[in-house]
């Protein structure tokens, strides 16, 4: 395996948002393919309130379908205790993750809880995480501001990822939540934040507008980033962005750019081709 890139998958980004349920079946034959390509990560679900996202309500019931393989871990997003109890239970799942936002609306919208509620949180998943062996990851959201008028600052945000490595997580990844990013910001924001945590494994969830991405992917990879997280065709992005073209960053993309530079991965192109033509299917394209 190698170890320069880690490429994270995101079916569960790509589809939550989606007004027409995919049958579970569906859901798990698209991720057994996308199992196959060799992600080290594939962010498959998530154990929330099916009122608020009716297209995850299935999330149990799908890890039992899927084929998981030694090199991939599934990841599963979780807002609360109970979800992080639910998540735990399966073995195949070896890491929950938890949107933490530096905008106190944002947290709100996403959770109904303000930040210091969420912190709260935090310390009881994480509670469990160390009980049942499993790895933690904090996705700051706004990482690179935010639409609501609120303060932001590099400093706030430096603030509160403080705050998570004072309690021993060393998993984070910054989300470019409504794709406001710049090459300029990217550079900067990840760059303190390595300098400043030096010791912490820092991913990147970007979105962007389609003629915005290759810049993007360059600036991160020039800024040290070696930990992506992509979703195939740039399915998905954030509701409140209130654009349909900031989705995430597309695999395929990614892809290029790593050929392009001659930079080694370990995924199974033939399979990632197989892959990309099951995307088609679930997503109706």
């Amino acid at each position: 395996m190698n170890n320069k890139i880690k490429i994270t998958e995101c079916p569960r980004d790509a589809m939550q948002g989606l007004a027409q349920f995919i049958p579970t079946i569906d859901k798990a034959n698209y991720i057994n393919s996308l199992i196959k390509v060799g992600f080290d990560v594939i962010d498959f679900g998530s154990f929330v309130s099916p009122k608020a996202i009716p297209q995850m309500r299935d999330t149990g019931e799908l890890v039992d379908l899927l084929n998981i393989k030694e090199q991939t871990k599934l990841l599963s997003i979780v807002l609360n205790e109970r979800g992080a109890l639910q998540a735990s239970r399966f073995n195949q799942i070896k890491i929950l993750g938890y949107p933490l936002s530096i905008s106190e609306v944002f947290q709100q919208k996403n959770s109904n809880k303000n930040i210091e509620q969420s912190l709260a949180i935090i310390d009881d998943i994480q509670d469990i995480c160390l009980q049942k062996n499993k790895t933690f990851l904090i996705y700051f959201s706004m990482a690179f501001g935010n639409p609501y008028g609120e303060e932001w600052s590099q400093h706030i945000l430096l603030k509160y990822i403080e705050k998570i490595a004072k309690k021993g997580i060393d998993m984070v990844s910054l989300a470019d939540t409504i794709g406001n990013s710049s090459v300029e910001s990217i550079k900067d924001v990840y760059g303190a934040i390595c300098q400043n945590f030096p010791t912490l494994d820092i991913g990147l969830h970007l979105h962007s507008r389609p003629q915005d991405v290759v810049s993007k992917i360059q600036s991160a990879w020039d800024a040290g980033c070696r930990k992506f997280d992509v979703a195939i065709n740039g399915y998905g992005g954030c509701p409140f962005a209130q654009d349909q073209l900031v989705g995430n960053i597309p695999t395929e993309q990614l892809l290029n750019f790593l050929s392009h530079h001659k930079i080694d991965h370990s995924l199974d192109l033939l399979a990632f081709e197989s892959a990309y033509n099951e995307a088609k299917k679930v997503f109706n394209i």
